[in-house]
């Protein structure tokens, strides 16, 4: 798939009607299947399933990727950004800075960490933490701010930096949605004292399981969340804290090296996808599709539109076989564990208007023109029934 997808035309529903799933993995990993399977069958024999070589020649891979000087493979993103916020050494009454659109194991990570999160508004220009109101939520026990690059778009992190820095507290970037993605020249990973990303097969670079690592180029905290990884060990037996078990399996770190080279590719295929969408959706019905601010390259991990109805519009796009996803309909603020915080229905409207009205149309490495006019031609039928009149699909972009 190259850029020339962007200038597809959409045709006519008759023509061009296929069913297309929500998330296909297939076309990326069929290129790859009999390599990997080979280094598999190495990896049975040899019997190095934790802390092989596959596990440190990905690190080293994928810190170079990133940029940073350090990689530490574990288990999943969550333990990632757990353990880089146990670098912080937070305690009882320390407060991380949030926002309220996020999938919950980003306030998982700060609870368990040992802090408070304090969750505050997103913008609508990138669905990123607003500066203005971190600015306004730090206070005196405020040890951190912790921006998501939702959907794979980076937040504002050069905005959220400055005040980081004016601050004296940290950055901790979560990056599981957001390998590759940059903003204003800054890939995700690199903004802050460290990043967690996820492998989650589903990511856009995906394991074939769980899998997470964290990036820093801070020695000291890379030295300390390989201790924490593997029972707070410094050398086998010798344990200088308490940690967990939450290593990066041999059979993963293989997964994700034979991955990694073809990311910039699959990125550069969602990008062209996302691009489809836009021409072919823009004006269309009352849709507001996704936002991406100037000096930004999103990595599309997901792309999500708003719509008053996002229900009926998901269950007339299956009536078409076509898959979609409601990711996170509940804002962290108002899902049950996190109600001890306080916060009621209308605390953050911009997270709660994007939980309401977002709905997530297929998106994956591979996904064919045919099946993207096929979903672009479905969500036009859609506001052309409830309207009454077909609205024509454009064919010149």
């Amino acid at each position: 798939m190259t850029s020339s997808l962007e200038e597809t035309p959409v045709r006519s529903p008759a023509a061009v009607a296929v069913p297309v799933p929500f998330l296909d993995l297939r076309p990326s990993h069929a290129p790859l299947k009999e390599r990997i399977l080979a280094d598999i069958a190495d990896l049975i024999d040899t019997g190095a399933f934790t802390n092989g070589p596959q596990v440190a020649a990905f690190e080293r891979a994928f810190a170079d990727y990133c940029g940073t000087e350090h990689c530490v493979g574990v288990a999943s993103g969550l333990d990632a950004l757990r353990f880089a916020l146990m670098a912080l050494k937070l305690q009882p009454g320390h407060e991380v800075i949030v926002p309220a659109a996020t999938f919950v194991a980003t306030l998982e990570a700060v609870s368990q960490a040992g802090g408070t999160p304090v969750v505050v508004d997103v913008g609508e220009s990138d669905y990123g933490l607003d500066p203005a109101a971190v600015e306004e939520a730090i206070g005196s026990r405020t040890r951190a701010i912790l921006p998501v690059h939702l959907y794979g778009q980076v937040a504002d992190v050069v905005a959220l930096r400055e005040i980081a820095d004016r601050h004296g507290i940290a950055l901790v970037e979560d990056a599981c949605q957001a390998q590759g993605a940059e903003r204003d020249g800054i890939r995700a990973g690199r903004a802050g004292l460290a990043a967690a990303f996820s492998f989650y097969p589903g990511k856009n670079l995906g394991a074939f399981g769980d899998a997470g690592a964290l990036v820093t180029d801070d020695a000291e905290v890379a030295t300390l969340v390989r201790s924490l990884r593997e029972h707070g060990q410094r050398a086998k037996y010798e344990h200088a804290i308490e940690g967990y078990t939450s290593r990066l399996d041999s059979i993963q770190a293989l997964a994700l090296g034979h991955k990694l080279p073809e990311l910039d590719g699959w990125n550069d295929q969602r990008r062209a996808a996302a691009a489809h969408y836009n021409g072919a959706l823009e004006g269309v019905g009352d849709l507001v599709l996704p936002p991406t601010p100037e000096g930004s390259n999103p990595v599309w991990h997901l792309y999500v539109i708003r719509t008053a109805d996002p229900a009926e519009l998901a269950a007339f796009l299956s009536e078409r076989q076509i898959g979609s996803g409601r990711h996170y309909p509940d804002p962290v603020h108002l899902t049950e564990p996190y109600a001890h915080l306080g916060h009621g229905k209308g605390s953050f409207p911009v997270a709660e208007a994007l939980s309401a009205g977002a709905l997530s149309l297929p998106m994956f490495p591979g996904i064919t023109e045919q099946q993207l006019a096929s979903v672009t031609a479905a969500v036009t039928d859609f506001y052309g029934e409830r309207t009454g009149q077909r609205r024509a699909a454009p064919t010149d972009r």
